[in-house]
């Protein structure tokens, strides 16, 4: 076995697989080094989303030439001097491995200068390599520009996504790193085109409303709590808001962005018993500890902590969400002294009555009437031509004798011994002598036959399973996996042909989606299109829907929780193997799909389901291999009773 030391720009680029995985990590670290350096003012600037170029630009501190070239040694780092430094993390970075491993996988040009400088310098590094140091004029701070990242790691540079899905990336580091410093202005910048212009803002409120739109901030409830382990303020949004949606949670510590699957636990049991299942509440959440109580330097990209109290910081965080949840009146609540199954009436005014009109109906009635005794009334007389006999003897030609002994030709009579007139319904007498239908004809619902229904009878059960006799016994056919397999063949061959069916919305449906989502949208513009869904960008965080597939709802609600669930669908990781991706994808479409499609209602609607099941290549299974249809045999059956 030969044993022998790595040469320096190697060991580099073994560090940088750590450190830079894509162009958003250089982003970030660069954005952070900015931050340490006291700027004020942070731009990005992007081209081809980080492949041709990422120019970071501060107005910070600046480095002297021997600083400059000094930076991308590895470990060369102004942030600690002992180990001791190591107990009392309060920067973005510390461990100087950043620069050295950017300029290993790019070509990065470095301009800065300090404020007492006349002149500032232009550093150049490759490969690893110093290439050249000249003083030129620029600015006071750092300009880092990072050309052609990964052009010597080919593997690397191969697996990167396309333009849009390594630009969400980009802006959802530039996110997180805007959110921890409202008092910096920030810029972002694509091919030309601005994403983001940031202003310092008074409060991180003000700041996430300039970074997520004001739908983020309209309906959340601060969050506040101050204990000698850990001091929590931030904003959690209303319960009823929660989307299955994942996305806007955000944790940060002593200034620094980390996740932490733990504390989102937490922040869920807050939630517990106030949010549909599978629903995730946005959350921006700043912690405030010692930084001797914590270890940030466990991961690469330290964005993964430690914490020495972390069970303490659990049951407070969650305490305070729940608190701050139940003081504005968004805990269930009982009312002891209303039936459970009691409606719920109206509470008026107390001076309700004084300007409500007061209104009796004129009512006509006969003080003396007894309707036991025959002949009373002044209705008793025999009914005349086209009168009305109430006790009469006999009904006139035309007339209609309520007890008449018969009823002439055309007329009704409905006496108890008097025969019926000739083809009338029977009539009865009211308390003021007039006559009632009481009866129709025995033949009157021959009319209305419904002959359209096949002999074999099917039944919908309760809207989830469909009953149809077949030869063997009884067929049963759940409904939202029938639908499920359905749309999944449907969506399969709109991948091989030419498309599915799109059905266009009476009017344009906008959803405002955020920046980051916009972009996931326009990542898979092309699939989207071929799956029946006509969606527009509308300026950088909004989409039009002007059209979805055959068979969804194109109402406003129903589009925006569509997308919502499309967004999920497409954030998820997919196989990029031919064939699998299509099939992955309309998969997840299928169950969308069935989850909101249309129960069928009648016997009809229930008789093409089946019809187009059965049509399908495999009519017993779904996709995931879940059973469709089941039949009960006779003898099953005959055994249950």
């Amino acid at each position: 076995m030969d044993i022998r030391i790595l040469p320096s720009n190697i060991a580099n680029l073994i560090a940088a697989g750590e450190v830079v995985q894509r162009p958003a990590s250089v982003v970030k670290e660069l954005m952070e080094n900015a931050l340490d350096a006291g700027a004020t003012q942070v731009t990005v600037v992007i081209s081809d989303s980080g492949r041709t170029l990422i120019q970071v630009i501060d107005n910070g501190c600046g480095m002297s030439p021997d600083q400059a070239v000094l930076c991308f040694e590895r470990h060369a780092t102004s942030k600690i001097s002992s180990a001791d430094d190591l107990q009392d993390i309060t920067t973005f970075g510390f461990r100087g491995e950043a620069l050295a491993s950017i300029a290993a996988v790019a070509e990065v040009t470095l301009k800065t200068r300090r404020q007492e400088d006349v002149v500032g310098c232009q550093v150049e590094f490759a490969d690893s390599k110093h290439l050249s140091t000249e003083e030129i004029a620029c600015p006071q701070g750092a300009n880092f520009a990072v050309r052609n990242l990964f052009y010597n790691v080919p593997a690397r540079r191969k697996f990167l996504k396309s333009d849009a899905v390594e630009l969400k990336h980009i802006v959802e580091e530039f996110t997180r790193v805007a959110l921890t410093r409202p008092d910096v202005g920030f810029t972002l910048s694509h091919n030309g085109r601005d994403i983001h212009v940031l202003r310092p803002a008074k409060s991180h409120k003000y700041r996430i409303q300039d970074l997520l739109g004001s739908s983020a901030v309209d309906k959340v409830v601060d969050i506040a709590a101050e204990t000698s382990v850990v001091s929590v303020n931030g904003y959690v949004c209303r319960p009823d808001l929660a989307r299955k949606t994942v996305g806007n949670q955000f944790f940060f510590v002593n200034g620094r962005y980390f996740r932490s699957p733990y504390l989102h636990k937490a922040v869920m049991r807050a939630y517990e018993g106030m949010v549909s299942e599978g629903a995730v509440p946005s959350y921006f959440i700043w912690l405030k500890v010692d930084p001797r109580s914590m270890d940030v330097n466990i991961h690469p990209t330290k964005t993964e902590i430690k914490f020495e109290d972390d069970s303490v910081i659990f049951q407070v965080l969650s305490a305070c969400i729940r608190e701050a949840l139940g003081r504005n009146s968004f805990g269930g609540g009982i009312d002891f002294e209303q039936a459970a199954d009691a409606p719920e009436m109206p509470v008026f005014g107390k001076k309700f009555d004084e300007y409500r009109p007061e209104y009796r109906p004129d009512s006509a009635f006969q003080s003396d009437y007894n309707p036991f005794e025959t002949g009373s009334g002044e209705y008793a007389a025999a009914g005349a031509t086209g009168g009305y006999g109430a006790a009469g003897d006999a009904g006139a030609t035309g007339g209609y004798g309520a007890t008449g002994a018969a009823g002439g030709p055309g007329g009704f009579g409905a006496s108890a011994g008097g025969a019926k007139g000739q083809g009338g319904p029977e009539w009865e007498a009211t308390p003021y002598g007039t006559a009632q239908f009481v009866k129709k004809r025995e033949d009157y619902g021959k009319l209305f036959e419904d002959k359209t229904l096949p002999s074999s009878a099917v039944m919908v059960l309760q809207g989830r399973f469909i009953a149809a006799q077949a030869k063997s016994g009884l067929l049963l056919v759940h409904v939202r996996r029938a639908w499920e397999r359905v749309l999944y063949e449907r969506f399969l061959k709109a991948f091989s042909a030419s498309g599915h069916v799109s059905q266009t919305a009476l009017f344009p449906v906008q959803v405002n989606v955020g920046v980051e989502a916009r972009l996931t949208f326009d990542a898979h513009e092309e699939m989207l299109s071929r799956l029946g869904f006509d969606i527009a960008p509308f300026g950088n965080d909004t989409i039009v829907v002007n059209g979805v597939p055959e068979g969804f709802s194109c109402d406003a609600a129903s589009v925006e929780s569509l997308m919502a669930d499309v967004l999920i669908a497409l954030d998820e990781d997919n196989s990029s193997l031919p064939g699998m991706m299509e099939s992955a994808m309309a998969r997840k479409f299928a169950r969308i799909g069935a989850s909101r499609g249309q129960t069928p209602s009648t016997a009809i609607e229930a008789q093409r389901l089946i019809d187009a099941l059965f049509s399908c290549s495999n009519s017993e299974y779904t996709s995931d291999g879940h059973r469709i249809l089941t039949i009960l045999s006779l003898d099953e059956i005959e055994k249950r009773f």
